[in-house]
C-alpha cells in the first residue's frame, strides 16, 4: 500500500475526543505510541537477550502501525501529504549523504 492511500484510509477512522485539539491530539498520541515501540525493544533486551521473538515481533508490528496511524492523521490535520513528507525526508538524507555529513549531528548539516 502506498502512503497516500494509507493516509486517506486512516482519516476515515480518525475520531478525536475534541475537534479543537487538532493537531495537538495526534501529535501527543504519536509520541506515546513511539514510546511503546521503544518499550518493546527494551523488553527484548531485558527479557530475551535482545532477540526479537515472534511474539515481540507481533507487538512491534502493532505499535509501529499505531505510530503510522497517528503520523498519517497528524499530516492530515496539517494538510500535508504523507508521501511528500517521506520524499522530503529522503531528499534531505540523500543530500547529507552526498555531502558526507549523514553521520553528523544537528539539523542544519
Amino acid at each position: 500500500m502506498d502512503l497516500t492511500t494509507y493516509q486517506a484510509r486512516a482519516a476515515q477512522t480518525a475520531i478525536y475526543p475534541r475537534q479543537d485539539a487538532l493537531p495537538t491530539y495526534p501529535a501527543l498520541k504519536l509520541n506515546g505510541e513511539a514510546g511503546e515501540v521503544a518499550e518493546q525493544i527494551g523488553k527484548a533486551i531485558r527479557d530475551d537477550q535482545g532477540a526479537i521473538t515472534p511474539d515481540r515481533f507481533e507487538h512491534l508490528m502493532s505499535e509501529m502501525g499505531d505510530v503510522l496511524w497517528y503520523l498519517a492523521n497528524l499530516a492530515n490535520d496539517l494538510n500535508v501529504d504523507l508521501s511528500a513528507v517521506a520524499q522530503e525526508n529522503l531528499d534531505k538524507l540523500s543530500d547529507r549523504m552526498e555531502r558526507g555529513v549523514i553521520g553528523g549531528s544537528g539539523s542544519n548539516r
